[in-house]
């Protein structure tokens, strides 16, 4: 996964901002519930930005607080001595969500065909749950292939700026549109690279 080499470099960060939150007296599983409505409604943006750069661009920073909080309740969590499987289930939970709502919401903002959309859709998931089975099956998580779900968030952000700055379509679909391709693609990739991962390890 791209992102894996900068984890070290957003620890120094995330760690310092999940420790002052927690001193807060927020509960991590708040900021996990906070995390899911952000997504929520930049889903919503999404869908009914028809094609108003403004409004994909504050979808795109819901998307970007969605992907903070979502890094740092699990800190939160071990920092306060919280963690247990029940936080685990709804983290995960709350992930699969997110992504539903937003994926969905840019696939239908944009009018992408929709079996571009639900076969990205698909892509994310099994990526997602391929993840969490090699976890099951004891072998830890593992986030590894070219496009895991802290990749995916990177590149919606992205295109939403672009988007912001570059309204226009290139070779019929706007930024939007080849961002759901690319995730689509890439997320079916690193779905069979984590088959062959699991595979390989349970032999």
């Amino acid at each position: 996964m791209a992102t894996n080499s900068l984890r070290p470099h957003a620890t120094k960060i995330l760690d310092p901002m999940a420790r002052y939150t927690a001193k807060a007296g927020i509960s991590p599983n708040f900021i996990s519930i906070l995390s899911l409505l952000f997504a929520l409604f930049a889903g919503l943006l999404y869908y009914y930005s028809a094609f108003n750069p403004r409004v994909v661009l504050a979808a795109g920073l819901l998307v970007a607080l969605n992907s903070l909080f979502d890094a740092i309740d699990g800190p939160m969590a071990r920092y306060l001595n919280e963690a247990n499987t029940k936080g685990d289930f709804l983290d995960h939970l709350i992930d699969r969500y997110s992504d539903v709502f937003i994926i969905t919401g840019i696939f239908f903002g944009v009018n992408l065909d929709l079996r571009i959309g639900v076969m990205a859709l698909i892509g994310v998931l099994l990526t997602s749950y391929l993840g969490t089975q090699a976890q099951a099956l004891r072998l830890g998580r593992y986030y590894g292939g070219i496009i895991g779900r802290a990749d995916r968030m990177l590149l919606i952000i992205f295109s939403s700026i672009v988007y912001y700055l570059y309204p226009g379509t290139i070779y019929g679909f706007c930024v939007l549109g080849w961002m759901i391709i690319v995730i689509g693609v890439g997320s079916h990739i690193t779905a069979f690279q984590r088959i062959a991962h699991i595979w390989k390890h349970l032999n």
